[in-house]
């Protein structure tokens, strides 16, 4: 029912997965990232609980076959999923099941996965991979998205649009960028003009945010009031 791409940026450390589908809100249950760990996507009948167990699994050491492998291995309804995952050394590894519905399966390049299930064709996960590797000179979140749309083009899942997601991690606990579209007729020109908006109304004030190496993030008044007024808002902070 779905196809996407995990992908790991061998020079930022980001971790990221691109996802589309004919189904409602898949962000809400494809996508897993953990930072410094992998990347995870878990589709067709999708079981939500894979995605964390390969992170553990990956965070213990395993490479991602052997994570996928454990995760799976309580999992009755296995044949009925499609899994793939890659780790910070640029292993991947993929599951389809059996009963996943053709055109199932996928492809792979080190630090990349590429999969799908329900699909036109195999020239969607095809051409998906071939247009991300091609754009390697690109911010990742760029390339993701390229390589989604050339999947598109190629005849995408085979029952139509619907929804999209992107997410990518760095070094926080939390994604830097979690964008979703869960009900749009082409739900990856949306995701791109999110990603457009996320370029210019949040990643310049990323530096102000709580992180790990500063956790209360920025504070001083003065500083986050000149920021309000070089976008021209007369907003300020009481005092």
């Amino acid at each position: 029912m779905t196809w996407s791409i995990v992908a790991h940026d061998l020079y930022s450390g980001a971790f990221a997965v691109a996802v589309t589908t004919k189904a409602l809100a898949v962000g809400a249950n494809c996508p897993f990232v953990r930072s410094g760990m992998g990347a995870v996507s878990t589709q067709s009948f999708t079981n939500r609980y894979l995605g964390p167990a390969i992170l553990d699994g990956i965070a213990r050491g395993l490479p991602p076959a052997a994570a996928i492998e454990g995760a799976l291995a309580g999992d009755e309804g296995r044949h009925l999923r499609q899994v793939h995952a890659v780790d910070r050394l640029g292993r991947s590894a993929a599951w389809t099941g059996r009963h996943c519905v053709t055109w199932c399966g996928g492809e792979s390049a080190p630090h990349v996965s590429v999969a799908g299930n329900m699909l036109a064709g195999g020239e969607v996960v095809a051409a998906t991979l071939r247009q991300f590797l091609a754009d390697s000179a690109l911010p990742l979140p760029e390339r993701l998205l390229n390589g989604l749309d050339a999947g598109q083009a190629a005849g995408g899942d085979r029952r139509g649009r619907q929804s999209a997601a992107l997410m990518l991690t760095t070094a926080e606990d939390f994604p830097d960028i979690n964008l979703r579209v869960d009900d749009h007729g082409a739900p990856l020109v949306e995701l791109r003009r999110l990603l457009e908006a996320w370029r210019r109304e949040v990643e310049p004030r990323r530096h102000l945010a709580p992180s790990r190496t500063n956790p209360s993030g920025v504070i001083d008044l003065d500083r986050i009031e000149a920021g309000w007024v070089a976008s021209g808002s007369d907003l300020r902070l009481p005092r």
